[in-house]
């Protein structure tokens, strides 16, 4: 418990209390009031208006409204990597850069691409045992060649060889598939964002 020193004169006491509670200083704390409330009001209409503009504004160019989004050839022995690479690449142009999705004859511009290499079962950490190795941790490695297409003009706005991994613990393969699918999505998303 905090002691407390002696106790002030009560002509001080008495002083502060008449000019605290005095109309004055009563008008000076309403208005200080006000002023902080209308200061945080301006504020969070400030941010709000701000955060809509951020949720609005698209990642694309302007002229760029839809596209198309061809089956991606797969070069590999696993054919669920087509549909998988589809949907991930679809829902990220929709959802990062705000397209809508048309057919190929009608869209501002179509992404086609190969799916080159796919490794699901890469060591990346081993323990040593007395006559054997386990392996802890495995790698995906998947490699894809993207091209994005401007239908107008017919320029290609962004072609590159994307190589990305997922790790994993065996044997979740699809744990280490959804982290590669993740990791080449925004590769593209990104790299089409830096030629727009």
């Amino acid at each position: 418990m905090r002691k407390r020193g002696p106790p002030a004169p009560a002509s001080i006491s008495r002083r502060a209390r008449r000019v605290l509670s005095s109309p004055w200083w009563q008008w000076i704390r309403w208005w200080s009031l006000r002023r902080l409330c209308g200061a945080a009001a301006v504020s969070a209409a400030t941010l709000g208006l701000a955060a809509c503009l951020y949720h609005f504004s698209g990642g694309g160019l302007p002229n760029v409204k839809t596209v198309a989004i061809l089956p991606f050839d797969n070069d590999t022995p696993e054919p669920a990597l087509t549909r998988e690479v589809n949907d991930a690449v679809r829902e990220a142009l929709e959802n990062r850069l705000g397209l809508r999705l048309a057919g190929e004859q009608n869209a501002d511009a179509v992404v086609r691409g190969r799916i080159a290499r796919y490794e699901p079962d890469v060591p990346l950490a081993v323990q040593p045992g007395v006559g054997t190795v386990n392996v802890t941790r495995r790698q995906i490695q998947l490699t894809v060649d993207v091209e994005i297409v401007d239908q107008r003009d017919g320029h290609t706005v962004w072609k590159h060889e994307v190589t990305v991994n997922g790790d994993y613990q065996p044997p979740q393969e699809a744990d280490g598939r959804k982290i590669a699918l993740q990791k080449l999505v925004t590769e593209i998303v990104d790299g089409a964002q830096s030629q727009w």
